[in-house]
């Protein structure tokens, strides 16, 4: 079959507010280092308010993984809410800048566009402080036929599930996929979410994705397992790809009895860890897109995860 484009991402669509900050800007804010906290609207504009000069730039996981697959020069299209106010007119206009099919059109109602303050301190830790929006506005009347179309694979973000309409929405892309030929990847997200939604991810990690791009403690979390060899001995009774990233540890590539470890790339000057696995997945789905071994892939992850992790922001 002839697909449309090689990948479509369908997740929560944030500007990433990106500004250096020290410590003490976080105590001032009650932020915990390293943390992922949702915000209300009134939040968001006060921390705003707050920060210093700020790099702002369309984010979210899996949209970061289209627009580094696009940058690498694959083919993409992308389905996430925003509204038509000007970070969404920032996030739409990032994203088309690459190349990127934006499916849906900007909300002339509802919630803001969804933003998240991305606070980086002097070790390279970000602390995000997420304020969601109108991403949670995304619903089963945007994934049809047409806004799907027929591209390669299809990656969904697993903070989907946080969403509404998200676990119906996911099997019905999942379903519309299964008509054109469309492969099925997951991006779990983060092990709270996994917890969160154990059982729905069991059941679609089962019955609907042919790909999982996910760090070792979100596979953890969604198998029972103590550490990795224990889940790659879980994982070779699947037929489902997964690709597991280690952060030091480089990332175990598992399909069935196949098997492939990427050592990690050592770096200079650790920047900014903001979306590496974004950027791995990017690299990684570049490989399979274009029919490249587990290897080659694996190598092609670890080096946009590389990149990206000695600048500043998850785009290369």
């Amino acid at each position: 079959m002839t697909h449309s484009v090689q990948l479509l991402g369908i997740s929560n669509a944030i500007v990433d507010v990106l500004a250096h900050v020290d410590d003490g800007f976080l105590r001032h804010i009650g932020a915990e280092p390293g943390s992922m906290t949702l915000i209300s609207k009134d939040q968001a504009r006060e921390i705003y308010g707050q920060m210093g000069p700020a790099t702002e730039m369309s984010g979210g996981s899996v949209a970061n993984t289209v627009a580094g697959f696009a940058n690498l020069g694959g083919t993409a299209a992308y389905i996430g809410k925003v509204k038509a106010d000007q970070l969404g007119t920032i996030f739409n206009h990032d994203m088309r800048s690459l190349g990127v099919d934006i499916r849906l059109k900007a909300a002339q109602k509802g919630a803001p566009t969804a933003r998240s303050h991305v606070l980086i301190t002097e070790d390279g830790q970000r602390t995000m402080q997420t304020y969601l929006g109108a991403c949670l506005e995304l619903g089963l009347a945007d994934i049809t036929a047409e806004t799907v179309g027929a591209p390669k694979a299809i990656l969904l973000e697993g903070y989907v599930w946080d969403i509404e309409e998200g676990p119906e929405l996911a099997k019905k892309a999942a379903s519309i996929a299964r008509q054109n030929g469309t492969a099925v990847a997951l991006s779990l997200s983060d092990s709270l979410c996994v917890e969160r939604h154990l059982q729905t991810f069991t059941d679609f990690v089962r019955d609907d994705a042919d790909i999982v791009v996910a760090d070792e403690e979100e596979v953890y979390a969604l198998l029972g397992s103590a550490g990795i060899e224990e889940a790659v001995d879980a994982l070779r009774a699947r037929d489902t790809l997964f690709a597991i990233t280690r952060s030091e540890n480089g990332s175990v590539i598992v399909r069935g009895d196949e098997q492939v470890v990427q050592p990690a790339t050592p770096v200079d000057e650790l920047v900014d860890t903001t979306g590496a696995g974004d950027a791995y997945a990017a690299g990684f789905l570049y490989g399979w897109a274009n029919d490249l071994s587990l290897s080659h892939c694996a190598q092609f992850g670890t080096f946009c995860a590389t990149r990206v992790i000695q600048q500043l922001g998850a785009r290369i």
